[in-house]
């Protein structure tokens, strides 16, 4: 097999011909040499080299000191873009989460502590010359996944690798040497040392690449890690770890169908068939932001689009429950899982989806008060009409929007104040004296 040449952008050249003159050997390696080896488009382009980091700032005029004591320094191409720029370096002692590296003589020292073959391989750009001692660009070629060295000490210096197989293995189509895979199963229990964040991002670059995401899961299946970091999930697999039934490849199916660039979307399809508990167990414990929490969460939870032949109300009454902000997402997951086989959001399969989504577009274009904030009434007007301020103006005001919900022409002041009057005799609200 024939790989294409790398071909770096000039700012690169430009850092690794600075840094050769002063007499630092550099060169260029990890994601960028892989990609471009595979004929895939290359953007983070990093460089390792024999300077130290206070000999790379001291030679280049902008630099960012991103992680100094770590031996990385950010350098400022002219068009402002950031390559980092990495002393060579080599592991001194690890405990499964964290490595305490040393500075390193030699670019193969660099290349020993990385973790599979195909992220092993040095380019230099100035003379066009790969380094490959450890046979990356042969398991490239093969479609293999392998650690460099022995996958069990591999993966017990840092277990994050486990997941990083998997991804890698699922984004680029490669079957797992024997030997890693039975290293990394038997290590899987391990991940639960690992910080929620670096299994969040893990995650959520999984649901962000092309191709399909569902190769990388369905090795989190086979694995164990489904099990150990998402036991939610695994109710959809048997007891010899196999898909019950069909939920568990459908589920795949749907994630493959949503758009890519779209990892919340998609992480809400694959919360989708827990409860909204479960859900919210598993968005909490990978410590997404609160906004990212509600958001992810309430698209899981939403219930299908009402079918095309419901009356208004009950479009009115979904997008109340959902929110008109999310009824594209939502419709999205909708015609995703419509897509893949008979289910209750299919109906009358795609076509049925897009027909409930056009009806939905049709009624929220007479823009009908959705949201407590629609209303025509508020909590300042219960004050006026002599009602003391408490809990129950809450209900109050939810038993109003459910009132206009049935009628979008009820949602006049006067009207509602008339049928707030009759609500909070109902609720026995105190008025106020005088």
């Amino acid at each position: 097999m024939t790989f294409p040449r790398p071909s770096a952008p000039s700012a690169v050249r430009w850092i690794a011909r600075t840094l050769e003159e002063a007499g630092h050997e550099t060169w260029v390696v990890g994601g960028a040499v892989r990609d471009v080896l595979l004929g895939l488009p290359s953007v983070d382009w990093d460089l390792t080299t024999r300077a130290r980091p206070g000999q790379v700032q001291r030679l280049f005029r902008r630099t960012v000191p991103i992680g100094v004591e770590h031996g990385t320094v950010g350098v400022l191409a002219r068009d402002g873009t950031l390559y980092e720029v990495t002393t060579f370096r080599r592991d001194v002692e690890t405990d499964g989460r964290h490595a305490v590296v040393s500075f390193a003589e030699t670019v193969e020292d660099d290349l020993a502590r990385r973790d599979f073959t195909i992220n092993a391989i040095a380019w230099h750009p100035l003379r066009d010359e790969l380094l490959d001692p450890f046979g990356g660009i042969d398991d490239l070629e093969q479609r293999v996944l392998r650690t460099v060295g022995t996958p069990a000490n591999r993966f017990s210096e840092d277990y994050l690798r486990i997941l990083r197989a998997l991804r890698f293995a699922g984004r680029f189509r490669l079957r797992i040497d024997s030997e890693t895979w039975s290293a990394l199963s038997a290590a899987v229990n391990r991940l639960t040392g690992l910080s929620a964040e670096r299994i969040r991002e893990e995650l959520l670059k999984i649901l962000e690449a092309d191709g399909t995401p569902s190769i990388a899961l369905d090795l989190y299946r086979t694995s164990g890690a489904l099990g150990v970091l998402f036991a939610e999930l695994t109710a959809m697999i048997d007891e010899d770890g196999q898909a019950e039934g069909d939920a568990w490849a459908e589920l795949l199916q749907v994630l493959d169908r949503l758009p890519r660039g779209r990892p919340y979307l998609r992480l809400a399809a694959l919360l989708r068939p827990l409860t909204g508990e479960e859900a919210l167990a598993v968005l909490l414990r990978l410590r997404l932001s609160n906004a990212q929490v509600d958001e992810t969460h309430r698209r899981a939870a939403a219930p299908p689009l009402p079918p095309e032949e419901a009356d208004d109300e009950t479009f009115r009454r979904w997008l109340s429950l959902v929110g008109a902000r999310r009824l594209s997402a939502v419709a999205r997951l909708d015609l995703a899982r419509a897509d893949v086989g008979p289910c209750a959001e299919s109906r009358d399969g795609p076509e049925g989806v897009v027909a409930s989504w056009k009806r939905a577009r049709e009624v929220l274009s007479d823009h009908p008060p959705l949201e407590v904030g629609d209303l025509a009434l508020d909590g300042r007007d219960l004050i006026r009409m002599g009602y003391k301020p408490g809990p129950r103006f809450g209900e109050l005001l939810e038993r109003l929007l459910s009132w206009v919900l049935e009628d979008p022409s009820r949602n006049r002041s006067e009207t509602l104040e008339q049928e707030a009057r009759r609500v909070a005799d109902e609720l026995d609200m105190e008025a106020r004296d005088g």
